[in-house]
Formats: C-alpha cells, structure tokens, sequence
C-alpha cells in the first residue's frame, strides 16, 4: 500500500487559520477551442483558463490534506478534475508533448491523487517520469517530482529530485526537504533545510512557529494508506 505522510505540528494544531477560499465554478467545454477550418473543425486548449483552473485547484488540493470549505466544494472539484485528468489522457497520447503539457498533467494527477480518484497516483508517477526522461534538468519538474514522491510515501526516492530542483534554482525545495526530512527521521538535517528557507523567506506567516514546534519535539507524523501506485 502506498502511503500519504501527514506532519501534524501540534504547536500549530489549536491556532486559528483562515479557511480556504470557495472553489471555483468552471464550464469545463471552455478549455476545448474549436475553429473551423476548410478540411474541418480544429481544436486547440485554451491554456490559460486551464491554467484558472489549476490555480484554483492547486490552492485546494496540490497537497494533502486537502482544505476546501464544504464537501459539496470537493465534490465539485473531484468531477472537474476527473474530467479534465480525461482530457489529458487525450492530450498525452502522441509522441513527444511539451514540457509544459507534461507538467500541467503532472498537476492535475496529483491533484487527484490527493482527492482518492482511483489510478491518478500511477498516472501523475509515469506523466514526470516522462517529463524527466525529455527533460532531465527541468526545475520545476524535479521539484514537482519531489513533492509528489514525498506526499506519497516515497521520502527516500524524494531526495533525489528535490535536491535537483534546488540546484537547478528552486530555492522553494528548502522547505519541501526539510519536511521530507523530518518524515526520513532526520531531525537536525530537516532544521537546516528550514532556516535556510526562512533566511530566504523571513516574512512566511509559520516557517518561524513550525522550526519552534520541531525543535521542541511538538509534531507527530500520521500516515494514511491508500492503493498503491
């Protein structure tokens, strides 16, 4: 069984934090463009209202444990986002997509990973190892890589990439390895990755609380399994 890794950071358990933003309603039939052409209709995605969307969802669910206002939110979000991973499915079938198609499908996968939508952990596994196999040294695609191995269990194959994004430039991966870290057991290295990153982000509204709540032993790891990849 694959395993989603939760750090419960108990200093941080009984403050008060803004809930999350409604989710958005979109017309999905928006993404498709159709132009007529004289040998027939073409289609093209309109990327940056797939883009809205992604946002959108990433706010909600790019992490586990998902945050959304009401379950009628969620339920919302888990149809656009099994019908947009169905689109994709379409997209992805040829030869050599973009970078960037690659990424936004990564995305969305692991969005539904963390929404429990069956098979969507598989898919986000072989989308950035896809990705990863055309372009090796793509940062945000090392990072994103990272932060799905390490919210699915996979902490030890995490390091690899994370410690990539972050020499290619992704100087966010600090704090991505320094909980990845503290779930591989590895307090002291888990703190130097964290203030390394509250040097580089002084003004993050909890990096301060949460390096406090490691260094005095206030949080817990909690584990939640699900089907494997």
């Amino acid at each position: 069984m694959l395993k989603k890794y939760i750090v419960s950071l108990l200093l941080l358990l009984g403050a008060t934090f803004a809930c999350a933003q409604e989710y958005g309603h979109y017309d999905l039939k928006k993404i498709l463009v159709t132009s007529p052409t004289s040998e027939g209709n073409a289609y093209a995605v309109d990327m940056q209202y797939l883009d809205q969307i992604l946002n959108d969802l990433a706010s909600h669910a790019l992490s586990y444990p998902t945050r959304f206002d009401t379950p009628q939110d969620k339920q919302r979000a888990t149809t656009d986002v099994k019908t947009i991973s169905a689109i994709f499915d379409i997209l992805l079938d040829k030869p050599e997509p973009d970078a960037g198609l690659l990424r936004r499908a990564g995305m969305f996968y692991s969005i539904g990973h963390n929404l429990d939508i069956a098979d969507s952990a598989h898919k986000a596994d072989t989308t950035f190892q896809r990705l990863l196999s055309n372009f090796p040294d793509d940062p945000q695609g090392n990072y994103m890589y990272g932060n799905f191995l390490a919210g699915s269990g996979q902490s030890q194959k995490a390091v690899t990439f994370l410690e990539k994004a972050l020499s290619l430039g992704i100087t966010d991966a600090n704090y991505s390895l320094g909980l990845n870290c503290l779930m591989l057991g590895d307090t002291p290295k888990a703190l130097t990755y964290l203030q390394r990153y509250q040097q580089q982000n002084p003004d993050h509204p909890h990096i301060a609380d949460l390096i406090e709540a490691i260094q005095e032993g206030r949080y817990e790891m909690k584990t939640e399994e699900v089907p494997a990849l």
